[in-house]
């Protein structure tokens, strides 16, 4: 897996509760299988309506907190909750860099993780965008804290953004997740207050189609495709 080992560490950062699971889902299950240690950090949660679903925070960190269970996620945090911030993380992207970078656990600071996976550039809503830059920012090279760089930094596509992805970055990074498929829906299902009807992007149907096509490319009965920004050999 990454060519990472048991025992090393990865940290997933998702715009809101539910990215973990609706893009890398599969990769994080993978990944806690062979004794990676994942950590994710959810950026904002609020009461204000996210996706056309239900937006009552404990609800969602309720949600997000089972999801991860199932994945096998170590350590787990929603980090702005119901705040100014968690409005608009877009107007507050110093302080999702300072977030990132060394807030509270987990951090890049807190898990000196060997792997990072963000948000893509080519997703549409603002807060993703506002998150994978920040994340991008947090991680580059000869920034101003003295620790390790992640060996690897790689990007993923939510459900809306792999339909309505029309150019942008190669995706090189295929992992087969045949054998954790049913963990990965179990732990989407944990998601029922922003689960979709099909065709919406956002269905289990539609998910699961996704993933079979990404896995077609490999030979695979089910994948995810990740961007690659950053790998160290």
């Amino acid at each position: 897996m990454f060519g990472l080992h048991p025992g090393d560490h990865a940290l997933v950062i998702a715009p809101h509760p539910d990215d973990e699971t609706l893009g890398p889902g599969g990769t994080v299950a993978a990944l806690t299988r062979h004794g990676v240690t994942v950590d994710v950090l959810a950026i904002a949660c609020t009461s204000e309506t996210m996706h056309g679903g239900v937006s009552d925070p404990q609800l969602r960190v309720g949600e997000f907190d089972a999801a991860c269970t199932v994945l096998g996620v170590r350590n787990r945090l929603v980090a702005w909750i119901d705040t100014e911030q968690a409005r608009c993380p877009s107007s507050h992207v110093r302080d999702l860099i300072a977030l990132i970078e060394t807030g509270q656990c987990p951090s890049l600071a807190t898990t000196a993780p060997a792997l990072v996976l963000l948000p893509t550039a080519e997703c549409h809503h603002q807060d993703h965008l506002a998150v994978h830059q920040a994340a991008l920012a947090a991680v580059r090279p000869g920034h101003r804290h003295a620790r390790p760089l992640p060996r690897i930094v790689a990007g993923y596509d939510g459900p809306e953004d792999q339909v309505w992805r029309a150019s942008g970055a190669p995706r090189p990074i295929v992992v087969d997740t045949a054998a954790v498929a049913e963990v990965k829906d179990k732990a989407l299902r944990c998601y029922a207050s922003q689960l979709r009807e099909e065709p919406h992007p956002r269905s289990l149907g539609s998910i699961e189609a996704l993933d079979r096509a990404a896995g077609a490319a490999i030979g695979a009965g089910r994948a995810e495709r990740f961007a690659l920004y950053r790998m160290e050999v």
